[in-house]
């Protein structure tokens, strides 16, 4: 018989947790440790003063050239502006489900979260999740403590697929919610009506956050290299198709970068950072485009 601890959390969503926390632990301490980029991705630091060196400080902040000069050991002090505060928002509707390998894009989003997550509380910034579909399905809080990515972790694990996609009145919850500027990633397959898309996504910037999109895709669903007569099962209610892939491939890539290239093209718009991921993309491509970008921002605001 199964305690209420096994029903709230299963135990192959507590694997979930452990393969997800493991991998983010792997993939942002081994790709930071081959950038020796600093860590303060998120914050803007301005230089105040020096003081003299005092044991246990951080020997990378002592000031070398103060030192030639004066034979003394100093640091250099900074003013940090309060800590970036990131909300992520996964896709949880019944389309992510879809795989045509071993990783589904729900499992392949989930992984961006986390490696995120990790990458964010690693460097004291706070972090909050609101997974949802048609409406919010599960929420953890803003926390900065390295633990908070256990409660993240755990609210992605618990998530059921049921419903379609209706991205609006989640990002104007946001916009409304959040009133303290910051920073939002939705990490989705954005198959989803596309204006009320892109008028929360103006919300959001008129609103004064940054924004980032993960537009997470099968490697099918961009190549579409079906072959001999093919039963499409639709998801989120869009029923079923039988026929010769062959014959709707043209058409259907047609469409598909007609889509992508106006998700590019409203973004770029907006200011909104914008990525194509397939499900086959390693996961350092995508930390290294989220980096590139907080670096390139940080750097343009000082």
């Amino acid at each position: 018989m199964s305690s209420p601890v096994d029903k709230m959390l299963p135990p192959e969503a507590i694997s979930m947790i452990s393969r997800l926390e493991v991998q983010a632990r792997n993939v942002v301490e081994g790709f930071l440790s081959g950038m020796h980029r600093s860590p303060y991705f998120g914050q803007s630091i301005e230089f105040v003063q020096h003081r003299e060196y005092v044991p246990g400080d951080d020997v990378r902040r002592i000031d070398w050239k103060a030192w030639s000069k004066t034979d003394k050991f100093y640091v250099k002090q900074y003013e940090e502006e309060t800590n970036l505060r990131t909300t992520l928002l996964v896709d949880v509707s019944e389309s992510m489900q879809f795989g045509s390998g071993k990783v589904t894009k729900y499992d392949y989003a989930c992984s961006i979260g986390a490696c995120l997550t990790y990458l964010l509380l690693r460097q004291q910034d706070a972090v909050s999740l609101l997974a949802f579909d048609d409406e919010l399905r599960g929420r953890a809080p803003s926390r900065s403590k390295q633990t908070h990515l256990g409660t993240i972790l755990s609210v992605l694990a618990q998530q059921k697929t049921r419903a379609k996609t209706d991205i609006f009145e989640v990002l104007r919850y946001v916009a409304d919610e959040k009133s303290q500027k910051g920073m939002v990633v939705i990490i989705s397959d954005f198959f989803a009506p596309r204006e009320g898309l892109f008028k929360g996504l103006r919300l959001l910037r008129q609103r004064g956050h940054d924004v980032l999109l993960f537009h997470v895709l099968d490697d099918q669903e961009l190549d579409f290299d079906f072959a001999g007569t093919t039963r499409f099962e639709g998801l989120e209610q869009a029923g079923n198709l039988t026929c010769d892939p062959r014959s709707l491939k043209e058409g259907y890539q047609e469409a598909m970068e007609e889509f992508l290239a106006e998700l590019r093209r409203r973004c770029a718009r907006n200011v909104i950072d914008y990525q194509t991921i397939r499900t086959s993309e390693h996961l350092d491509a995508v930390l290294r485009h989220y980096i590139n970008h907080r670096v390139g921002l940080s750097k343009s605001k000082r």
